[in-house]
């Protein structure tokens, strides 16, 4: 046995010099070339020479840039329409020729602007908004809207898994394709990575189309685009009604989960203009991950008046695009509150600026309220995200921990005037690797009924004090700083 192994046993010398020289030259490109952020380079650094050959494997799927890719285009005409569109809107605003529907737009013009210029974010003003906080009532409104669809079906989730909810979802789906809806289904191929093509042999067989975003190009489950993901949650029904928020499809989202036994989300269902914005989003999408030629409708902002006044933006980003546009519009949010800020999502690991941005509303007086899950989903992310909303504790930000299942909410209010809704988290991940949509939106009963629902939440929590925090366990601590160590890349 000694001699069968002794030709391995003298190769491992050269190979792990190979693995060091590797790892130097991947050293070097990430201080010297990809010029990542110094915490983010360290924590790379870090995993290549703590474990070699498993970091060199980790940084060919994880820390791709693609920023310098376009990945979604606009044809010629398509670009002038939008652009144009956006440019009248903003000089008109400039100019003050512009009528907001509401005093809440009108205070929030500097924002919209914002929006405008980093998120080409046209502002509609003539949409209706429906909050749907639990899974069963959110579902039960898009089955029905699938139901009574005449046209087309546009349907984009990061996770669809082949469960009950997941086949009766793709069964509503194949029905409306036999009746001749043209039904386009686009998920994430990693999220959505126990989908088989016999899960949808039957809606591509009654005509209907899918497509996945990112497939693996080798191996089904190595792919090198493993950290850019599809993050977002879009339905379009006829380009009349549309949903965006944070549920997915599957059995958890409707707390039948034996993992999950309550399962705590916001979504938000949407008429008026801006379903043009969301299903202009899901072409784009669609495009890039199908190849096939579908185009923007070409009355594009061409609105039917409708008797609604809610103001929204839908505004995007994505590891294509260096400027973290729903990372901004959060940070412009928080820096503009002067009453109140309140705040719930299941990931809490900003970057400095947000973490700064609470910081100083709270000690200035603001209101602040952050609320995360008791129950993690993911180890590592929950015990950075307790040391963070921890390390606000002092300033005297208010932390409320939901203890009734699993809390997925991504929103924000503020002062009770304007609000977010969508697939974007308070994390680094949301805001630089995953390509997501939010729903900014500028209306007072909106707002309202979000912090109604905060507050309703906040009886199924516990608050996180100062006291408790500092007599955390050691094992707390320990799992706390060892996250910490690795958030930028979490």
């Amino acid at each position: 046995m000694p001699d069968a192994l002794s030709p391995y046993l003298q190769a491992t010398p050269a190979i792990l010099a190979i693995v060091y020289i590797v790892n130097f030259f991947i050293a070097f490109t990430i201080i010297f070339l990809e010029r990542k952020n110094p915490s983010a380079t360290l924590a790379w650094l870090m995993i290549l020479f703590v474990v070699p050959g498993f970091g060199i494997l980790l940084y060919v799927m994880l820390s791709q840039n693609i920023s310098r890719h376009k990945i979604f285009t606009l044809s010629h005409f398509e670009e002038k329409r939008i652009n144009d569109a956006l440019l009248y809107q903003m000089e008109d605003m400039k100019n003050n020729q512009f009528v907001y529907s509401n005093r809440g737009e009108a205070r929030w013009k500097d924002m919209i602007r914002l929006n405008q210029l980093y998120g080409n974010a046209f502002l509609t003003q003539d949409n209706r908004v429906q909050v749907l906080t639990q899974g069963t009532e959110k579902f039960s409104h898009l089955l029905n809207d699938i139901a009574a669809a005449e046209k087309n079906i546009h349907i984009e989730y990061f996770i669809l898994k082949p469960d009950t909810v997941g086949l009766a979802f793709i069964e509503a789906l194949a029905k409306k394709a036999e009746e001749g809806v043209r039904v386009r289904l686009l998920l994430d191929a990693m999220g959505s990575s126990r989908i088989r093509r016999k899960h949808l042999q039957r809606l591509e067989q009654a005509g209907g189309q899918v497509a996945f975003f990112f497939p693996p190009k080798l191996f089904r489950f190595f792919n090198f685009k493993l950290n850019y993901r599809n993050h977002r949650k879009l339905a379009v029904i006829d380009s009349k009604v549309a949903y965006l928020g944070g549920f997915n499809v599957a059995n958890e989202y409707v707390g039948i989960s034996a993992r999950f036994s309550s399962w705590r989300d916001t979504h938000i269902r949407v008429e008026g203009g801006c379903v043009q914005d969301i299903d202009a989003r899901f072409v784009l999408d669609w495009r890039f991950a199908s190849g096939e030629d579908l185009s923007i409708p070409v009355d594009y902002y061409a609105f039917t008046p409708i008797d609604h006044s809610t103001g929204i933006q839908i505004v995007s980003c994505g590891p294509d695009s260096p400027s973290t546009e729903i990372k901004l519009a959060y940070l412009k949010m928080i820096a503009r509150a002067e009453r109140n800020v309140y705040m719930q999502t299941p990931y809490f690991i900003p970057d400095e600026s947000i973490y700064e941005a609470l910081k100083m509303a709270a000690l200035s007086g603001v209101d602040v309220r952050i609320m995360i899950p008791n129950q993690p989903d993911h180890p590592f992310v929950y015990w950075v995200t307790y040391y963070n909303v921890g390390s606000l504790l002092e300033s005297g930000v208010k932390v409320y921990i939901y203890d009734r299942g699993f809390l997925h909410a991504k929103m924000i209010t503020v002062d009770s005037e304007v609000s977010s809704v969508g697939s974007a988290n308070f994390d680094i991940r949301s805001f630089k690797l995953n390509f997501e949509c939010n729903a900014i939106m500028y209306d007072r009963s909106v707002a309202k009924k979000l912090e109604e629902e905060f507050e309703h939440d906040m009886l199924n929590s516990f608050r996180l004090t100062p006291v408790i925090y500092r007599n955390r366990s050691t094992w707390i601590k320990f799992k706390e700083s060892v996250g910490r160590l690795i958030s930028d890349i979490l």
